[in-house]
């Protein structure tokens, strides 16, 4: 069992400054228990509503009822099964004098949380909870991170085959059990082929025409596909960025699995040797640590960015907050060298600082402004934002 301290702590300041906060992260990736947990510590009475148990569905048919005389903290588990449930909320947290603070969780986005922006704006914050964090485990483990993913039943498995086992599992009730619950009509066989697909092209840039083709649909379909496996946070669209600068740029999201192990899951790879001499190994090894530097660094996903041209310029990620912009290039080498690419990236962009995350053992300066970081001393080299 891993504690995961830093989620506790976030929790006890984000209720705190609101009324409700709602956690939200994919199926089996850890909600209910930091929700325990976080009831654990706290000194405020705590009732429990699980929307999966049929006696507390219907407890929360009549939501003022159930809810207008509890004080301290409630929680509700999987509230996107009772979206019915959002107004009435909105009226219990504005009631003059009011004793209760909520903690509600659902396994998809805002957006897909239906009702929830328009009747508590203001009143909610949301706070997205993923797979298990570099610094919440040995730093010795990481490349078992790395192929099994930050799903905890995943990581802690007693084997790579189990692991495996769980994510195969995983992948196929999401289809056809959970995506139905959000509300989405589409057959899991179809979803099912194109989550394959896309772990194929993971790391790469989006072509809405080439899956429409391969799919005999049209790109707008092919595009919804895609919207609705990220807003069910399984997949990851990081977004170009683009200005008024002499180059051409690419302007389409990159795609990525948002968990390696689904991932390697998705593309049969058991073990490190399977993905040692995969062709998508560096493609998983880039969208791993990006995962990893954008967490280290606290960037909210609309501060962050890949930059391309189509003369071959790129940087896999651009971290954006103010006036600050750092850049980061992902190398699965221990002797790092400073490329054009990079050159162009530095002054194209005007970084303030480029890291170079490698896979070796030293962290150095290679220019004024180029840092090579070892992969395995990066949380101790770079600083949140």
């Amino acid at each position: 069992m891993i504690k995961r301290e830093k989620e506790i702590e976030s929790l006890h300041e984000l209720l705190q400054q609101y009324p409700v906060v709602g956690i939200i992260g994919a199926r089996q990736v850890g909600k209910t228990t930091l929700a325990r947990d976080f009831a654990d510590h706290t000194k405020m009475q705590v009732h429990y509503f699980d929307l999966e148990n049929t006696e507390d569905f219907s407890r929360l048919n009549d939501p003022m009822l159930a809810l207008k005389d509890l004080k301290g903290l409630v929680v509700i588990d999987e509230v996107q099964r009772h979206p019915d449930l959002f107004p009435a909320l909105r009226v219990l947290v504005d009631r003059p004098g009011k004793n209760s603070r909520f903690l509600i969780l659902g396994s998809a986005s805002p957006a897909l949380l239906m009702q929830s922006s328009e009747s508590l704006a203001g009143r909610i914050i949301y706070h997205q909870l993923n797979g298990f964090l570099l610094d919440e485990i040995d730093l010795k483990d990481y490349k078992t991170l790395w192929l099994r993913g930050g799903f905890p039943r995943s990581y802690l498995a007693v084997s790579n085959v189990e692991s495996h086992r769980w994510r195969r599992s995983f992948i196929k009730t999401f289809l056809e059990r959970d995506m139905p619950q959000l509300g989405i009509n589409i057959r899991a066989a179809t979803l099912n082929r194109f989550w394959h697909m896309l772990a194929h092209y993971h790391g790469q840039t989006w072509n809405s025409s080439e899956f429409s083709r391969s799919f005999g649909v049209a790109d707008t379909t092919i595009r919804h596909y895609l919207d609705l496996l990220t807003s069910a946070l399984v997949i990851k669209q990081l977004l170009p960025w683009h200005e008024n600068i002499s180059k051409r740029q690419v302007k389409a999201p990159k795609i990525y699995i948002a968990d390696s192990g689904l991932l390697h899951s998705l593309l049969n790879l058991i073990n490190l040797k399977d993905l040692e001499v995969h062709p998508k190994m560096g493609a998983s090894w880039e969208g791993f640590v990006i995962n990893q530097v954008i967490r280290r660094l606290g960037a909210y996903p609309e501060e962050c960015f890949y930059w391309a041209t189509y003369a071959g310029a790129e940087l896999d990620l651009l971290v954006i907050r103010g006036r600050k912009r750092l850049g980061f290039e992902i190398k699965r080498t221990s002797s790092p060298k400073i490329s054009p690419s990079i050159r162009t990236a530095l002054t194209a962009l005007k970084l303030n600082r480029l890291d170079i995350i490698h896979a070796g053992k030293e962290t150095f300066f290679m220019d004024k402004k180029v840092r090579a970081v070892a992969f395995e001393k990066f949380q101790e080299e770079i600083e949140p934002l």
